[in-house]
């Protein structure tokens, strides 16, 4: 997982951990720390002003390509937890995010996502100037 090189523009998403969350034990579904991470995906791209549903309405989807996840440590039934979001890289075609999900200052989850846009095809596609130059 590439570190954050712009500590500066990540945002950091507040997550309390309910008890739909966890398994019978009180542990965190480990398929729920994914969501978790889209939800603070998409509050990112929401505060540096990308529109999706104007995206979609102009026929653009984000589609995630490819996830690299580590499990660090177990996230508990009540936790309060912080979402870090961060741009790794971005192309012409990509845009990779590194996230790290945290209880206090103990990082229990870390991703790298790669997301593409498609077309109202379905049919990769660059991504539009303007979204590169938010990010």
């Amino acid at each position: 997982m590439t570190e954050n090189p712009i500590k500066h523009r990540t945002h950091v998403f507040p997550i309390r951990v309910y008890y739909e969350d966890t398994d019978m034990g009180g542990v965190v579904y480990h398929a729920n720390y994914l969501k978790f991470i889209e939800r603070a995906r998409s509050e990112y791209v929401r505060q540096l002003g990308n529109d999706q549903n104007a995206m979609r309405d102009a026929g653009i989807v984000w589609v995630v390509r490819r996830i690299e996840a580590d499990y660090l440590a177990a996230a508990k039934f009540d936790d309060e937890l912080t979402v870090e979001t961060w741009v790794v890289s971005i192309s012409g075609v990509r845009l990779s995010m590194g996230q790290v999900i945290k209880r206090g200052e103990v990082e229990i989850f870390r991703a790298t996502v790669t997301a593409v846009c498609m077309n109202a095809q379905g049919k990769p596609m660059r991504l539009p100037a303007e979204i590169r130059a938010l990010m």
